[in-house]
């Protein structure tokens, strides 16, 4: 008896596992068939809704080759496209023809999205990506006679000013042929230069030269750059053709800070310098304001004393009225130069009214061991009744061209 009873219950239990089995089997399958059945509904044939039809039954195969190409977010049409249109292009990509009427910039909020159909996506526009262009080297001014490029670098720690001659553009020489080179000195001490190589047969020479003067940072500010250009003849005769200055007082020079710059060369200054020397300025007139300005650029040429070779050099503006003193302003001091440089501003009250009698009186004065004074020139620009030649001519152009300053060189007159 118990034997049987441990065979029904044995049986029983094997029968409940089984149908236990035959039920998740079911199970499994019937949602087998619930997945495949809705596969089947969405790779069925495509209706697009649009009234033009852009994609007309597309097959499921069709589709499935397009998501296999491109794995990406699908395009949709907004609302306000359809019904436009539309250009074919490579892989299935559409565009809409510029000429169509909604593509036109329209007021509203919308204005701005229509613009976007008149681009294919993924262009850009070369020239926003375009460097400004360099026009030093074309674009040169009326009367030109050429253009210097250097660039210049202190080294604080060994008190070296770095100083590079990169190039020389637009020369214009006597004769057809040109071999330039150019002379480097730190004034005041114009008798110490150097000198580049001489460029055979160019008007435009690339000499890419580096030159080193030994200055101490106190002295620095005082100093100013000058380049000389040369031609060299067939004789090995030697003609200036240009020079420019570039004082360092203006500059912030560190190891970190390298200054490329590029200068016009002067032609005022080829001029052999007078008797007692000559002296440089710019004078402008504002009308509205009644204000006279002159701008002391620099000397050249001074007789200075040989007792005083330590000495320094300024000068003096004074404004008259019928002979009578003014006022009277002081540029800084240049320590003993013949051929100092300046570049100060200075400006003084002067009616309309008084101009006919009005006269400016420029006086270069060396200084002597700081004690006494010695006057090495003087020059006196005004009407007819104080000037004449070319400092009546320079007085008669500032007045008829207001608000503009007029530069010119003078000839010092030798004043007790």
């Amino acid at each position: 008896m118990p034997e049987q009873a441990v065979a029904v219950a044995g049986g029983i239990i094997g029968g409940i596992f089984l149908f236990v089995l035959i039920g998740i089997t079911g199970y499994l399958l019937w949602k087998k068939f619930c997945y495949l059945l809705s596969y089947e509904k969405l790779t069925s044939p495509i209706q697009m809704t649009n009234t033009n039809g852009i994609f007309h039954n597309q097959s499921a195969s069709e589709i499935q080759l397009k998501s296999k190409r491109f794995r990406s977010v699908p395009f949709i049409i907004p609302p306000t496209l359809r019904g436009q249109d539309w250009i074919n292009l490579t892989n299935g990509e559409q565009v809409q023809e510029a000429s169509d009427p909604s593509m036109i910039p329209q007021s509203g909020p919308r204005s701005s999205f229509h613009s976007l159909g008149a681009y294919v996506v993924g262009t850009v526009n070369p020239d926003l990506y375009k460097f400004p262009e360099d026009k030093s080297e074309v674009d040169f001014p009326e009367g030109n006679i050429g253009r210097l490029w250097f660039s210049i670098e202190y080294e604080q720690e060994s008190e070296r000013l770095l100083i590079s001659l990169i190039k020389v553009r637009n020369l214009q020489p006597p004769a057809d042929c040109c071999s330039p080179f150019v002379k480097v000195c730190l004034l005041p001490d114009e008798r110490s230069y150097l000198q580049s190589k001489t460029k055979r047969k160019t008007l435009n020479p690339q000499f890419d030269e580096n030159f080193v003067f030994q200055v101490s940072s106190k002295m620095l500010l005082e100093r100013t750059l000058k380049f000389l250009v040369y031609h060299v003849d067939k004789q090995k005769k030697h003609h200036l053709l240009g020079q420019v200055t570039f004082p360092l007082k203006n500059e912030t020079l560190t190891d970190d800070n390298k200054l490329v710059i590029w200068r016009d060369l002067e032609k005022s200054n080829l001029e052999p310098p007078s008797e007692h020397g000559d002296i440089q300025f710019s004078l402008s007139y504002n009308d509205y304001l009644g204000r006279l300005t002159v701008v002391v650029l620099r000397a050249r040429g001074l007789k200075l004393q040989e007792e005083s070779h330590a000495g320094s050099v300024y000068v003096e503006v004074s404004l008259m009225n019928h002979n009578k003193f003014i006022k009277s302003k002081k540029t800084a001091a240049v320590l003993g130069s013949p051929s100092p440089v300046y570049n100060e501003t200075f400006s003084f009250k002067a009616d309309q009214t008084e101009l006919d009698t009005a006269s400016l009186s420029l006086s270069v004065i060396q200084s002597i061991k700081g004690e006494k004074t010695h006057a090495l020139g003087r020059v006196v620009v005004g009407p007819f009744m104080y000037a004449r030649g070319k400092e009546l001519e320079h007085w008669n152009e500032v007045i008829s061209k207001p608000k503009e300053l007029v530069k010119r060189w003078h000839a010092l007159c030798y004043s007790t």
